[in-house]
Order: structure tokens, then sequence, then C-alpha cells
């Protein structure tokens, strides 16, 4: 009989004192204590062991868990005295913004002021022990939740060197999550306003603190030095691509496969491996998310775990929003195929919107992709170009991802299985129909783009088709041939099973035309999809599936011509 599975517990001695199942991850505290580094940011996906790993460091360094031993005994870092000895001995300031996630600047900035209100209150005993001068008392007292930017700021810092004059060693700073305001301040738009306030404590926190022994921060990204670190130059920063800490967050398939056997779940670890394996750092493959095993080991069932433990977001609008070539990609992401792009593990949220680089990178910061391979190409003596060819993580990653796709059209979701239905009916007056109030409804949803020509309308239509494939791929081999600009856009649905006499219609084969209506060469949109449907037979398109064994009269045609969010829809 396997250990009891906890679920959700981060706090490390509630997890020992109750002998709930517990990978030893311990070695982390010896290979980070070993590394020398003054301040150290693990990027790592959420739910990867972040806040355990972060109260397992409080609880072996804190001098409020000196007599605490007990809690270590058996585990690795217990075998070396040296770590015995050390276990205890340090004051630690411990904080999370993991729960920092308000809609506007206001709400945030008082949440990071309650917070730290609540951690000088952790530390009353200090203003009167007899450490501190009055004016040194005074700011103590200042730290309110209404308090301006010039306490606020320093608050941490401040806090810092209470400490050190109480018990006569510097300070181990712990910060967990300190990405989440900021993943939440570009999600609702006020990125600008709040990075400035979060820089200043970071950079006295961590940069200009003379009472500082060592610090760790987590999080899911590396936010640009230049947007919070600035001239922070004594940070070691490890993202999903370093090698330092590799297995000590996440579970390695070792781990995976004798945690099965000890559950009694052994035979099942093919199965296991398809569902959750497929998460890299650095050489290191095969690690697994914790959450979805652990959520596995106590309910036996194979579900989105991970996937669906925040509502993805970020992710969403990245992609929903991203310009044409963003939604190309993702389409070949979604069949299976890898991309080829690089990499800019630095990520600026402000330029997320314009810059395909950091897209890429975010999601790959955020365990939604993985690295298959790594290419270098010395552009110059001086600077190399970074290629990554990255694919989605794993079989609940994609699950995901077609649910996210789905949820795009979930306000117009009857008409859009309507418009699905009617297309493979063939009814093309009920598609015309269902297809102009999807486009109506959702056009600005997807077309967010801006520039000298103004917005893309194919943002629109490549997100259509993206539906198109997560809600029929299971029926039908999709396939797209794009070339650049407005002018052509077709796709192929093969149907993935033959069509025999008497078998419903949606075994037919399809082809559709896209365009978007040139008053300088059309009149209206029906001299549009007139031209579509013309392009279809000239290039013959048909050819290709005639060729693979589809009769022509099992090919079915369509031309979509849009003009705005007016769609005309016709048939050969």
């Amino acid at each position: 009989m396997g250990r009891t599975v906890g679920i959700g517990i981060q706090d490390f001695g509630k997890i020992i004192n109750n002998n709930y199942f517990y990978i030893d991850k311990t070695s982390f505290i010896r290979e980070w204590w070993e590394s020398g580094d003054d301040v150290t940011l693990i990027a790592r996906p959420r739910r990867f062991g972040k806040t355990l790993t972060m109260s397992m460091l409080e609880q072996f360094f804190s001098v409020e868990y000196a007599d605490r031993g007990e809690l270590f005994a058996g585990l690795s870092i217990w075998q070396d005295a040296k770590y015995r000895d050390l276990q205890g001995t340090y004051p630690v300031i411990s904080l999370s913004f993991a729960n920092v996630k308000e809609k506007n600047y206001e709400m945030t900035r008082k949440k990071i002021c309650r917070m730290l209100v609540d951690l000088y209150a952790n530390f009353a005993f200090v203003r009167d022990s007899g450490k501190l001068t009055e004016q040194d008392k005074e700011f103590f007292d200042g730290v309110m939740t209404n308090m301006d930017d010039s306490i606020a700021t320093m608050a941490i810092h401040r806090l810092s060197g209470f400490l050190n004059r109480y018990y006569g060693k510097k300070v181990i700073l712990l910060l967990d999550e300190y990405d989440t305001p900021m993943q939440e301040a570009y999600i609702n738009g006020y990125w600008e306003e709040l990075v400035s306030f979060i820089r200043s404590i970071l950079n006295a926190a961590f940069k200009t603190n003379p009472c500082l022994e060592r610090a760790v921060m987590t999080g899911i990204t590396r936010v640009s030095k230049e947007s919070v670190f600035s001239d922070l130059n004594n940070l070691k920063v490890v993202t999903t691509t370093s090698d330092e800490y590799a297995t000590a967050f996440g579970f390695t398939e070792e781990e995976v496969f004798a945690a099965m056997e000890e559950c009694g779940r052994g035979g099942e670890k093919e199965k296991v491996k398809w569902w959750y394996d497929g998460f890299t750092f650095g050489e290191h493959h095969d690690i697994y998310n914790p959450w979805s095993i652990l959520n596995f080991l106590d309910t036996g069932k194979y579900t989105t775990y991970w996937a669906n433990t925040s509502s993805n977001s970020l992710v969403g609008k990245l992609i929903r929003e991203g310009s044409s070539d963003i939604k190309e990609q993702f389409e070949q992401l979604l069949y299976g195929k890898s991309i080829l792009c690089s990499i800019d593990e630095q990520i600026v949220y402000n330029q997320l919107s314009e810059n395909e680089e950091a897209v890429w990178s975010l999601l790959l910061a955020g365990g939604y992709l993985k690295v298959l391979s790594f290419r270098g190409y010395m552009d110059s003596p001086d600077y190399m170009t970074q290629q990554y060819d990255l694919a989605i993580t794993n079989h609940e990653v994609r699950i995901m991802f077609g649910e996210m796709v789905r949820g795009w059209f979930a306000q117009q979701k009857s008409d859009y299985n309507r418009f699905i239905k009617a297309f493979l009916a063939g009814d093309v007056e009920a598609m015309n129909v269902y297809m102009n109030r999807v486009a109506l409804q959702t056009f600005s949803y997807f077309d967010t783009g801006s520039g000298p020509l103004g917005p893309e309308p194919e943002r629109f239509y490549h997100g259509f088709v993206l539906g198109l494939i997560v809600e029929l791929q299971d029926r039908y081999v999709i396939t797209s041939n794009r070339e650049s600009g407005f002018g052509r856009y077709d796709v192929m649905l093969e149907p993935r099973k033959e069509k025999d006499a008497g078998s419903p219609m949606e075994y037919d084969a399809f082809i559709l035309e896209f365009k978007v209506r040139s008053p300088k060469r059309e009149s209206d949109l029906e001299e549009t999809v007139r031209a579509a449907l013309v392009q279809i037979e000239e290039k013959r398109y048909p050819e290709q599936l005639i060729a693979r064994g589809i009769k022509r009269e099992h090919i079915r045609c369509y031309g979509f011509a849009f003009d705005g969010k007016t769609v005309l829809i016709d048939t050969e």
C-alpha cells in the first residue's frame, strides 16, 4: 500500500509530518548553496513544485525552525553533517506574489502593500527589541496598506537590515512567483504602471541590499533585465534551457515509474508517458509535471490536470490575437508537427503583441512547448543566432489547446456548430447565414491588428480554420497551402474513411478557397467568390485528391469571399 497522496499541499512540514507521498528533492539545497550565487532566479512552468521548494528552503534555513531538524531526517540533505549544522541558522524573509492577480494597478499595488504589512507583522517582536532606533521604529510603523511608494519599495530592504541587527546575521530572501503580477498587468492593460513599482521593490531588495546573504526567486518567465532588473549584475538566471537544477523541479521518469509501482499502477507506464511526459530542462528529457502525476496516482484517471489549473488566458490571448504567421505555425503544432524559430528567453511583456519570437519564448517557458533540438548559427564572431525545434509538450497540453480554440467560438457555439453541420451537408444557404453571424460577432475578437494598412482580416480567417481543425481533424486530414498577402488561402479536407455507397455525406472531400475582396479588381462579393471558385479549377486543386483515389464527384469545392465582417459562400 503506497503512501497517501496529498493534493495541493505546498507546506513542506505538513507533507513530512503526515508522511504524505513525497519525492526527495532536498539535494536542491546542497546544489544551490554550493553554487555560491548571490541571487538565483529559477523559471519553471506552473505546478512544478516551486512553492513547495521555497517552503522547504524556508524550513531548512530559518531560525524559526532551528529545533525542527527532524523534518529532514532520512532525506538526502541530512546525510551531510555540514548541512545538519547549517539547518535553522539564518533569518529568512519569505514572500509570494502567487495570488496577486488583480484587474487594475490600484488593486495590485494595494494587495502587495497588504502583503508587506503582514510580513512586518510576522516580525513585530523586532520593533521593540532594543535593536532599532526611533527612526527605524517610525519606518516600521509607517508600513501600512496606504503607504506611499517611498516606503513600500524600501520595505523589504529595510526589514533585511532590522533582522540583520536583531540576529547578527544577514538574511536569506525568498520570493515565489515574482512574475505573476506582471502577467496579469499585461493581460489587463496596466503593464507600464506596474513595472516601475515592481522594479523599485526588486532592485532595493536584491541589488542595493547590504544585509542580503543569499536569495532565490521563482517564476514562470525570465522578465527582461531592462524591465525589472536593471543593473542587477549579481543575478543568476536559470531557465528551461539551462542545465542547472534540471531535476530539482518536476519528476524524472525514474521517479514517476517508481511512484507508480508503489501505488500499484506499474502496468500503465506507457500510457502515463504518452499523456504526461515531454517536459525538457536543459539536456534533461523525460521530465513530468508533478501536479498531473500526483492527481493520476490519487485518482487513476487520465485527464488534463495540469493544463486546467489556470485560465491559460495569456496563452489564449497571444495566439488568438497573433498574426497570421503565428496562427499558421500554431496550426502546424496542432497537426503534431514542430516549428523552427528563434527564442529569446528574456520576456518583454509590452512587446508580446508585436514580437513573434517573444510569443514562442513565453509558450516554451510556460511548459506548453518542448524543445526537440537546438541549432546555433554564428552570424558574426560575436553573435550567435539560436534556433529551436519546438513541439507541443504532450497529449495533455494538446487537449488543452483544442479546448482553448473551441473557447474562441464559445459565445457563438450554436451558430458555429450549425455552420459545421451545414458545411458537411452541403447546405450553402445555411452556411451563409451561420457564417455571417459567426464573423460578425467574432471578427473584432480575433482582429486586433493595427498598422499602416489597417486591421488584418486574415487573423480572423486563420482563427476560423483552426476551429475547423479542432472540430473535424478526427474525421479529416486537413491541409492548407498559403501564399503571402491577402490574395489566397486554400484548405483541403480529406476524409480519413473512404465513402461507401449509402454512407453519410460527411465522407466527401472538401476544397475551400478564401478570398478577401479587392475593390480594385472586383465590384462585389459575388465576383470575388466566383474568382475563388475559378482559381480552384485553374490551379487544378482537385487533382491532388483524385491522385489519392478520391472520385471527382466526391470532391466538393467552396469559395469563401470576405469583405470586412460580411461573408459570401458559394459552390460549383
